[in-house]
């Protein structure tokens, strides 16, 4: 149980390494741009693999409403964020930031993060052991959703203290997600592939309605081969472990 905890706490981590990046390359659309390029990549692999893989899919229609009823989720939510002022969350450099709203732009990364941190704990509870691809998936996509998230932050007039804090609320609520994803593995029948079908519905289309997209407009055509390379790594991962 304590393991869940705190690899949700080490996976939301990444938010901070991102912060840190933002001084040197929040103002590079390129490097952010390619860097959430690769974490879009081990996003795709994870659902593939760990989400909704073809054994998933073979048990049923219900799967299959599982991953939609997660895309709709995740597409309302984030239209309400959106309207709340939070569009702008992933703009880096483009000056968009300074009329949005900074909670909302918390409130956008907290819908990113949720369901990762959640679907974690249970594969953590269900598998026994942590997934390595899966982890290294919603690490390495915090980097650059820090990077571009302080940036943005910062645009909107936020301090820097004040983006720590937050940065550290999104943090504890993941941990406490990925708990709550491991507790609920053991009261629930069939609770895990349910559950992960619909994470791998909300991840899939939050890498179609924002991270891909931001990232090719930032990073340019190099961010396909990047994509790759992402799914390569987390899929090469998937098959050490």
């Amino acid at each position: 149980m304590a393991a869940a905890l705190l690899w949700g706490l080490f996976s939301s981590a990444a938010l901070f390494l991102g912060q840190l990046l933002a001084k040197p390359l929040g103002r590079s659309e390129r490097a952010v741009g390619l860097m959430m390029g690769f974490g879009g990549g081990t996003l795709l692999a994870a659902v593939a693999y760990e989400l909704i893989p073809e054994a998933n899919i073979d048990d049923g229609w219900q799967i299959i409403v599982a991953a939609l009823v997660g895309a709709l989720t995740y597409y309302v939510g984030d239209r309400l964020v959106d309207k709340g002022g939070g569009e702008a969350r992933v703009a880096v450099g483009t000056g968009r930031a300074e009329g949005g709203s900074g909670m909302a732009m918390f409130l956008g990364a907290l819908l990113d993060g949720i369901p990762e941190a959640f679907i974690l704990g249970l594969g953590l509870a269900l598998g026994g052991s942590i997934s390595l691809a899966f982890l290294a998936a919603i690490f390495v996509s915090n980097i650059p959703q820090g990077l571009a998230g302080t940036t943005s932050l910062q645009e909107a007039g936020t301090s820097g203290r004040r983006i720590t804090v937050m940065w550290t609320l999104l943090t504890i609520a993941c941990g406490v997600a990925s708990l709550l994803g491991y507790l609920m593995a053991h009261h629930l029948d069939h609770v895990g592939t349910y559950a992960s079908a619909f994470g791998g519905g909300a991840v899939l289309m939050m890498l179609a309605d924002s991270m891909i997209p931001e990232s090719y407009q930032h990073g340019g055509r190099l961010v396909g081969l990047l994509t790759v390379i992402g799914f390569l790594v987390a899929g090469v991962l998937t098959v050490l472990q």
